[in-house]
């Protein structure tokens, strides 16, 4: 059996975790405190000699291998990009939302309208700082609000430079919050490795998986922290000020919208410098086990794309549609559907690739790949 060790050598080591605090939340020597997390994020031996040694860390990090086939199986997970029940194009009805967020604010709206049924009690979300995400464990539909979007005011623009700046936020590990609460139906939004540690978790019913009943997954190409010494040379190629960032977005490019109203488009490449590592090693980019993913690709401004995967993910959808969303007019363009789910497979392919060769990189470098 493997261990909190094992990851250590296996992943850490290999500068292939992904920090989202999952092994040391869900330890059951947690009480006794075996393991912790430092300053920068980065799960640690705490009391060495308090480890039991159950493996429980090792089975529900999203860059091992453990449970893979369980939870694809659960998940009827098909090629190229998990199974899929249906494609749209959406945004929020909510004007002064759309405003607020990102890509059309649909997450959000489901969020709300979920909240307004008292179909969910809370939701684990993330939330802008200006040192970054964070996660946040919003328990109403005021709470979304608060949350939504990645907005910046003119008094400190995209970042505090006395710190970097993080696109990352580690939501599973506001999981442990969720025992100081009295809580019944949560759904979870984050990235793919962390829908992934939440399927792995409900695959063996640890607690508090079974008050998880949505799992939204967010596209993603990849998270980045931005140094103070690495946006100076973004805006000296691109001609903006950070002081004048109002809000950032990834769709095909890294966005980035100004006070002013213009736009600054930087091709996702130029940002591999700063590029966590770990996500070199990700081959998911739509979030394939989530019961809807999200994302701004294949949309025009202002929309979201949307792919219901499970059928408690399509109901939700189509509950939403009454009140909360639009969809895209088909009249307007025919062809739209089809387009986003070629360039959601563009993306996919993209994402394999740069995993299948980061790991071809360290076995060629004598160094065994986990996962």
């Amino acid at each position: 059996m493997k261990t909190f060790f094992n990851l250590i050598q296996e992943i850490q080591k290999e500068g292939k975790c992904n920090l989202c605090g999952g092994c040391v939340t869900f330890c059951s020597a947690i009480n006794h405190e075996a393991l912790g997390v430092d300053s920068d994020g980065w799960p640690y031996f705490k009391a060495i000699d308090k480890c039991i040694e159950c493996g429980l860390c090792y089975s529900i990090c999203s860059q091992t291998n453990e449970l893979d086939n369980e939870i694809k199986k659960d998940a009827q997970w098909k090629e190229p990009f998990g199974k899929v029940i249906e494609i749209s194009v959406a945004r929020a009805k909510d004007e002064s939302l759309r405003d607020m967020g990102t890509d059309g604010a649909i997450v959000s709206a489901i969020l709300i309208h979920l909240f307004d049924t008292q179909r969910i009690d809370g939701a684990i979300v993330s939330k802008n700082t200006r040192y970054g995400r964070v996660s946040f464990l919003a328990k109403s539909k005021e709470d979304i609000f608060a949350s939504t979007g990645i907005h910046f005011t003119k008094s400190h623009g995209m970042v505090d430079f006395a710190h970097d700046y993080s696109t990352f936020s580690p939501s599973t590990s506001e999981l442990k919050e969720l025992k100081n609460h009295s809580l019944e139906r949560v759904a979870f939004v984050g990235v793919p490795c962390q829908i992934n540690t939440i399927r792995k978790m409900q695959a063996l019913d640890l607690v508090p998986s079974e008050i998880i009943k949505y799992c939204f997954g967010i596209f993603c190409s990849g998270n980045y922290y931005f140094s103070e010494r690495f946006l100076n040379l973004l805006e000296e190629k691109y001609g903006f000020s950070c002081k004048e960032v109002k809000k950032i977005n990834v769709k095909e490019a890294f966005i980035i919208s100004l006070f002013s109203g213009e736009q600054v488009l930087i091709p996702l490449h130029e940002l591999d410098r700063v590029k966590r590592l770990a996500c070199d090693f990700c081959d998911d980019f739509s979030a394939g086990y989530a019961d809807i993913s999200f994302g701004g690709t294949g949309a025009p401004s202002g929309w979201t794309t949307a792919i219901t995967r499970t059928q408690i993910g399509k109901a939700v959808f189509n509950d939403a549609l009454k009140n909360k969303l639009e969809t895209y007019r088909v009249d307007d363009n025919p062809q739209y559907i089809t387009l986003a789910e070629k360039k959601i497979k563009i993306m996919s392919e993209l994402k394999k690739q740069r995993a299948d060769y980061s790991k071809t990189s360290l076995e060629n470098a004598g160094i065994k790949v986990i996962g």
